[in-house]
């Protein structure tokens, strides 16, 4: 098969990916805490001895999506007065406790389940300092959250926010419903304040989102007319070799 439909049919792939990401950014435009991710590209070059017949014995230059980053700005933060609502100013994130071990997220829009446990919207239980839960009594009447995280009743302190920094934010990955995973230990955080009463919202811009997905369509279709360009190209050379014999 000739090398360009080989690299054109890479790079379709590549932009069906990327179409997805940008698609799942502008539908997260509005998720507490959600960071945008993008594609990291590079050219992928298979030697005539892989499982690629070319049509000339030559390298094949393809198309390669290996990657993904995280925008890691911080998004606007703003006011809800609720006392179950946190922002993170800093790098920081917090920790949310799952079956699979400790998840992390941005999102801080919190609620008390029938148990008292301090719980995200998916009901998985926020961490505390130590890794285990934060229970609120039932009886508490007033709940503070000071700035490095410590839970605070008028009955006394009832734990403190796992808060945690990474060397490398890219290390994260993303499993859905806000949450990452990483390999890398996190450490308590050093620079990072947590905002009562706040939300961060998500740092998608929509408008540059939406002109991505533009750019990643009117690619899409001059990949295609370059294949079927080639297609034809190849069925008139049949047509003239079959006539011709």
């Amino acid at each position: 098969m000739p090398n360009t439909i080989y690299t054109g049919l890479s790079q379709q792939i590549a932009l069906q990916h990327r179409m997805e990401i940008v698609a799942n950014n502008i539908a997260n435009a509005n998720t507490p805490g959600y960071r945008a991710q993008n594609m990291v590209f590079a050219e992928y070059v298979k030697n005539p001895d892989s499982s690629i017949e070319t049509d000339n014995g030559n390298d094949t230059s393809l198309v390669s999506d290996y990657g993904q980053f995280l925008n890691t700005d911080q998004g606007p933060i703003s006011q809800t007065e609720n006392p179950l609502d946190f922002a993170l100013e800093g790098d920081g994130y917090f920790g949310i406790v799952t079956q699979d071990g400790t998840k992390y997220t941005r999102g801080g829009s919190f609620r008390l389940n029938n148990l008292g446990e301090l719980v995200n919207p998916s009901g998985l239980a926020v961490a505390g300092e130590g890794g285990g839960t934060i229970t609120i009594p039932n009886d508490a009447k007033e709940i503070k959250v000071t700035r490095d995280g410590s839970v605070f009743t008028d009955q006394g302190q009832a734990g403190k926010l796992m808060v945690v920094e990474f060397d490398s934010q890219q290390d994260l990955r993303a499993v859905g419903n806000g949450l990452y995973e990483t390999d890398s230990p996190g450490a308590p955080a050093a620079e990072t304040t947590v905002l009562q009463g706040a939300l961060e919202g998500s740092n998608v811009q929509p408008i540059i989102e939406v002109t991505r997905m533009m750019d990643v369509m009117r690619a899409y279709q001059r990949t295609q007319n370059l294949l079927q360009t080639e297609h034809d190209r190849e069925r008139g050379m049949i047509q003239r070799l079959t006539r011709a014999q």
